[in-house]
């Protein structure tokens, strides 16, 4: 493996520690105080800059993500509320959202909320307050390669309802600034489930400055809202807090199998917080079309909502109704699963 810009063997690596988790590793913890108290956490670190932490209490997602300990991920002002405190009301999903760097929405209703034949559902879904079961992590060597995996089953039940199970694997190795998260979402009940999916990337400063670059896939673009310009799509800004929040759908061009996302900052101080000058940082998302064939960018350059979204899915966000009234609506049959993976990669 590359590790502090030389090769090495595992015994090499070996020689030179006690343990290997003073390089890097999987640490479990559990949060104390607050409306966190309670709830567990899961840090992993890359050993070449690259740390985040998943959240198996939510969804089994990523909160705040770290390169040389300078943040990437955008924080809500919300904290990491435990999932007690979740109402599915509305809007209420605002009042407990992490942001982090992966919010899931879903499995059964993304966007927008509003009732249909299914019953009354809120914004973006219950899946991100859902806490996992059978949650495992396991590190160990393949070869030269140190290998880190964390697994976690969300199931979203009701009684009478649809029984929805999603099964995460998170994979990084020492080395490697690369998170891996392969997905499957099964259909365990007996009749037909409406199934939505948006992995919600949440970016924040100071990867997003003023001379950050989004690069998007080829395709089409066009705002949700009438009246909101595509002009700033690919650029970013100093905070406004008059700014209201822009979303806009991309539809990728036909004939591409995996899709990708960049963004580019040349003055991210990818080196640590004190470094003398800006080496920059590009991060890459990239996912397979054939499952997830839209991306959504949420544009908030606000003042303290100041994050840009990066969305791929299955849907856009105008809640179940409206997919089912567009005839786009997924649905999985009763034994059915799909899966999804997605890379997201950081490159100084």
């Amino acid at each position: 493996m590359r590790l502090y810009g030389k090769e090495w063997s595992r015994r090499e690596l070996e020689a030179r520690v006690g343990r290997i988790e003073q390089l890097g590793g999987v640490e479990r913890f559990a949060r104390a105080e607050g409306p966190e108290a309670g709830a567990q956490a899961i840090r992993v670190r890359t050993g070449s800059g690259l740390s985040y932490w998943v959240t198996p209490d939510k969804g089994m997602d990523i909160s705040l993500a770290e390169m040389h300990g300078v943040p990437v991920s955008w924080s809500s002002g919300n904290g990491e509320p435990h999932p007690s405190y979740y109402d599915q009301r509305g809007f209420e999903w605002l009042r407990s959202a992490s942001g982090g760097l992966l919010m899931t929405c879903g499995l059964s209703q993304v966007g927008a909320p509003g009732e249909d034949g299914e019953g009354a559902y809120g914004l973006h879904g219950r899946v991100h307050h859902i806490p996992a079961r059978q949650v495992s992590s396991w590190t160990d060597w393949e070869g030269d390669d140190y290998v880190m995996k964390l697994r976690g089953v969300v199931d979203e039940t009701s009684i009478f309802g649809t029984s929805l199970r999603l099964t995460r694997t998170i994979v990084s190795r020492l080395g490697h600034n690369c998170i891996t998260i392969a997905d499957t979402v099964s259909n365990n009940g007996f009749r037909s489930a409406p199934h939505m999916m948006l992995y919600h990337f949440n970016f924040g400063f100071p990867l997003m400055a003023e001379d950050t670059v989004v690069e998007l896939p080829k395709g089409t673009s066009f705002s949700r809202d009438a009246g909101m310009e595509l002009g700033r799509i690919n650029d970013w800004q100093a905070p406004d807090c008059s700014h209201k929040e822009q979303v806009y759908y991309h539809e990728p061009a036909d004939g591409i199998e995996r899709l990708s996302a960049r963004i580019v900052s040349p003055s991210f101080p990818a080196r640590g917080a004190e470094a003398s000058r800006a080496s920059g940082l590009a991060v890459e998302l990239e996912w397979d079309a054939s499952s997830l064939p839209r991306l959504v960018q949420w544009r908030m350059p606000g003042a303290g909502e100041h994050v840009l979204g990066l969305e791929p899915s299955n849907c856009w966000t105008g809640g179940r109704s409206t997919e089912r009234e567009r005839g786009t609506l997924r649905m999985l049959e009763p034994g059915d699963a799909i899966d999804y993976r997605l890379e997201l990669r950081f490159q100084s």
